[in-house]
């Protein structure tokens, strides 16, 4: 038996999740465990007591799960109860998953079996086994699992049901429910797991945020200037942020009102960072600095990356194309972001367009001079910029949609900054 068929095989004994059995076998024999001891360590977490296993799960408190406790048996209240198609080894699952909460805190779960759960329900999980996820513990509610209905509701400190503002969408919420205008959409083809498969994809607003989205079953309803109630839909990370997914199992339906799309959020520097990520978010700073690879700069003709001397790091030597653009550090005195600004944000800035920069490249023997003038025109200055900010393991990077003189009163800026230093 390869591994897949050990895990397989595992997981059907167990009632766990099949991927995380074969993620947690093949770490195990990764580390040169023999597979037949790796199996009995697994069947030990999971506790299965057929082949040496503990005497039971463990009772816990939500805040004390962990993914390397073994399986638990949890008291809790359903707050939201999603449904998701899966393909695990080429064939086709449905499972449901939500939030659970207690009186100390929350937890991811995924059920393998419908348990005919619903928001709102107390509930005794036993036998829960767990895992990790996006490093976050999550239980997996499987065959071994028993799930106890219970007459009293346990108060938690935490809303029941899946509705939601989009500024309150983290990456791994499941069955949410939101009410949002529709202010982008375009249809795409794409090569899926099917092959060719048409999505739609674009932006979604409303007072508190906007958010990207995809609906990979591409519904009438979503169509560009309609306000329309989604529900059980499941949130992923996309370049650092938040997007919406609409799955078969989503449902959008029209509302009889029209939902107001709010403008960018207003953030500082630092509490954008902490955030992971922003989508359409506004900034407000003193530009610092131009940062080398500004102005003047070539390009692979076919991946669109920047190139020194001539030469691609995924193509090698190359034929490059002439670009400009601006990277840029902005600094609000709570922390530094660096600024892309393309082509045109790039012209505009300079006070001329591409040909501009290379006849003053040429008559100066130096593409540089391009960059120096962008530096003169905006370093020391305050702007108020607007963007997508993604964070990763090189700094925080906001894609510039907007880039305007702040024109606000600098001692106006420096209060604000003040309060939310001191709060």
């Amino acid at each position: 038996m390869d591994i897949e068929d050990h895990a397989e095989d595992l997981a059907g004994d167990l009632g766990v999740d099949p991927a995380t059995v074969e993620e947690d076998l093949r770490n195990l024999v990764d580390y040169s465990v023999p597979v037949e001891e790796a199996r009995q360590s697994l069947r030990r977490k999971y506790g299965d007591g057929d082949e040496g296993g503990t005497s039971g799960p463990t009772t816990a408190d939500v805040a004390d799960v962990t993914p390397d406790g073994g399986p638990v048996t949890v008291t809790a209240r359903v707050l939201t109860v999603g449904k998701r198609p899966i393909r695990y080894r080429g064939e086709d699952h449905v499972i449901l998953e939500g939030e659970l909460a207690d009186e100390t805190g929350t937890i991811a779960y995924t059920a393998w079996e419908d348990f005919d759960l619903e928001p709102g329900d107390t509930v005794t999980a036993a036998n829960a086994s767990v895992r990790e996820y996006e490093g976050r513990p999550e239980l997996n509610l499987g065959e071994r699992t028993s799930v106890e209905f219970l007459d009293e509701t346990l108060a938690v400190d935490r809303p029941v049901g899946g509705d939601a503002d989009l500024a309150d969408l983290e990456p791994g919420d499941r069955g949410r429910n939101v009410e949002v205008l529709v202010t982008e959409v375009e249809r795409r083809t794409i090569d899926g797991r099917d092959g060719e498969t048409e999505i739609l994809s674009g932006v979604l607003a409303d007072e508190s945020a906007r958010l990207p989205f995809t609906d990979w079953e591409p519904r009438d309803e979503v169509a560009e200037g309609a306000s329309v109630r989604v529900e059980n839909a499941y949130v992923r990370e996309f370049r650092g942020v938040p997007s919406v997914n609409l799955s078969e199992f989503s449902t959008v339906s029209p509302l009889d009102r029209d939902v107001e799309a709010g403008g960018p959020t207003r953030l500082s520097v630092r509490a954008a960072v902490e955030r992971g990520g922003a989508y359409d978010v506004e900034l407000v700073g003193d530009l610092l600095a131009v940062r080398d690879g500004s102005g003047l700069v070539q390009r692979c003709p076919e991946c669109n990356r920047v190139v020194q001397n001539e030469r691609c790091r995924t193509h090698g030597e190359v034929d490059p194309v002439d670009d400009l653009r601006t990277k840029a550090i902005l600094d609000d005195g709570t922390g530094t972001v660096t600024l892309v600004l393309d082509a045109d944000q790039t012209a505009a800035l300079y006070g001329g367009d591409l040909d501009d920069a290379l006849a003053a490249a040429r008559d100066a023997m130096d593409q540089s001079v391009v960059a120096d003038a962008i530096r003169e025109a905006i370093v020391g200055r305050a702007f108020r910029v607007r963007g997508n900010l993604s964070v990763d393991e090189y700094g925080a990077t906001l894609e510039v949609v907007a880039f305007d003189p702040a024109g606000d009163d600098a001692a106006e800026r420096g209060r604000d900054l003040l309060a939310e230093v001191e709060a």
